[in-house]
């Protein structure tokens, strides 16, 4: 849906808009649920802190990686981050790795090559674009990390908004000094969709659900499941933009279902 919304809108304008958008109608929802909605004190230090790698890091390094590259290879290159995460929470916050996390990372790595298999020569003197997605995607499994050791005390709903609603004044920011204005007036319904899609679904929906999955679930298990992505992508990419998968594609696919079924497969009990 982004690779279609860029044809006639800069990257950071629509991320900037989605976001902004796409948290006030959070905000309302959430509201409406009767939850607290007003930080105070200390619980804006907190907000800001997580907002950094799991807002404005992420979506902002994404943007310019995607600047510098193609959407494809940059999307590709971001969704490293399952690795990152596994990493980053063995090295300096204890977590346990598991043989199932191990084959997990495996398996992610080998469908990462097998989805750029076509890419890698496209790659090749891009450093600054393969820095700013492999950062993004740093950024992201820090942040995973971070959100699951917070000790907050408002809901993780709120505090999704708010980082939502605060980095989408700065992604603006950068749109606005960066980018010249986009034309409303121009688009297309196609646009329109688009941009729809990214308001109610990606900073909607999708929002609610990852968040309470970073809270509730282990962080390897919550960063293999979001393989699940680049799965989805490539199939409804061969119905949307006409994108036929090739072989190295439905390889990568078993390779990610793979990783995901090995930290989500239950585990037996002992009696």
């Amino acid at each position: 849906m982004m690779k279609l919304s860029l044809q006639q809108i800069s990257p950071l304008y629509f991320r900037a808009s989605t976001m902004l958008l796409g948290a006030i109608g959070l905000f309302i929802y959430v509201a409406l649920k009767g939850e607290r909605m007003r930080p105070v004190g200390r619980e804006w230090l907190s907000i800001a802190v997580l907002g950094l790698p799991n807002v404005l890091g992420w979506h902002t390094m994404s943007i310019f990686g995607v600047q510098e590259l193609a959407s494809g290879r940059a999307a590709i290159l971001g969704f490293t981050m399952p690795i990152f995460t596994v990493l980053i929470g063995a090295f300096f916050f204890g977590e346990r790795v598991t043989a199932r996390v191990r084959l997990a990372v495996l398996c992610v790595g080998m469908a990462i090559g097998l989805l750029l298999w076509h890419e890698i020569q496209g790659l090749s003197g891009r450093p600054i674009g393969v820095a700013w997605m492999l950062g993004a995607a740093f950024s992201w499994a820090l942040g995973t990390l971070m959100f699951r050791r917070a000790h907050l005390t408002l809901s993780p709903l709120v505090v999704t908004v708010w980082m939502l609603l605060l980095g989408s004044f700065v992604v603006w920011a950068l749109a606005l000094s960066l980018d010249p204005l986009p034309k409303p007036n121009t688009f297309s319904p196609t646009m329109w969709g688009s941009l729809a899609y990214g308001v109610f679904i990606n900073y909607g929906f999708a929002q609610l659900i990852w968040f309470g999955m970073a809270r509730d679930l282990p962080a390897s298990t919550s960063a293999m499941s979001i393989m699940a992505i680049p799965l989805v992508g490539t199939l409804s990419a061969t119905v949307i933009t006409g994108e036929m998968p090739h072989w190295q594609d439905w390889s990568a696919m078993v390779f990610v279902m793979v990783a995901i079924a090995s930290v989500l497969w239950p585990t037996k009990q002992k009696a």
